[in-house]
């Protein structure tokens, strides 16, 4: 029970938040070579604007072969520790689903994935979509959730075809405040930022070499907010 003190968690959207920083997952599928076990394999993913994985694979792959004959997947995203018992991790049970159209999240998954360039050229590379059935969400010592879906998706907004324009816009006029959110937040001096991807929760830039995640102290739900969100943060790092 909660003390007058406490605050209840949002529970989906930290499991959420917690995915979009990372980029890199095992993503385990039903073997049909080997009929009834689980095969893993790695797998490198974006989330769309609502949260679901999507990842781009090849119809000669293992896994891929599994998910025609059956799509349920988990997908386990945990950042690598010395002490992996320790951090947080995210287990996301869903159905895959073949995206016909490669050229709606191309050019997101490639800003994030530029070295999967030449794969996404190959017509038989293909991304697949994972539609969340159920999410397990480790937090940390004593935060051990089952997630449901509505609870872990973000609805629909405007975001998605207002991304490219706020990245070209904040890419091309503002990479003073890119730079400063670096310091601010991360602590690094990069060279170079470029911001990659905005969502509901947050956004990522690539400083250097390297791909820093910014959340949002509150979501937002169209360009006016993303607007007001990051003139704060630049007032923050001017501060």
């Amino acid at each position: 029970m909660n003390t007058e003190n406490d605050t209840p968690r949002d529970n989906g959207g930290d499991a959420r938040r917690f995915t979009r920083a990372q980029h890199s997952a095992v993503l385990s599928t039903i073997s049909k070579r080997v009929e009834g076990f689980p095969f893993g394999s790695v797998a490198p993913f974006i989330l769309d604007q609502a949260g679901r994985p999507v990842i781009l694979i090849s119809t000669l792959a293992e896994h891929t072969k599994n998910l025609s004959a059956d799509p349920r997947v988990s997908l386990i995203v945990q950042p690598y520790a010395p002490d992996m018992q320790v951090t947080g991790r995210v287990t996301l049970l869903g159905r895959a689903e073949k995206l016909e159209d490669k050229s709606a999240l191309g050019p997101r998954y490639l800003r994030y994935h530029p070295q999967a360039a030449d794969y996404f050229a190959m017509h038989d590379f293909s991304f697949y979509r994972i539609e969340p059935v159920r999410v397990r969400w480790i937090g940390g010592f004593g935060r051990i959730h089952w997630v449901e879906p509505e609870q872990y998706l973000q609805g629909e907004s405007p975001l998605a075809d207002q991304e490219d324009g706020i990245l070209a816009h904040m890419n091309q006029d503002h990479g003073d405040n890119l730079r400063a959110y670096c310091r601010h937040v991360h602590g690094v001096e990069p060279g170079s930022a470029e911001m990659v991807g905005i969502d509901g929760d947050g956004f990522d830039l690539r400083a250097d070499d390297r791909l820093l995640r910014f959340d949002f102290p509150a979501s937002i739900q169209d360009a006016q907010g993303a607007r007001q969100a990051l003139v704060a943060l630049a007032q923050a790092s001017r501060a």
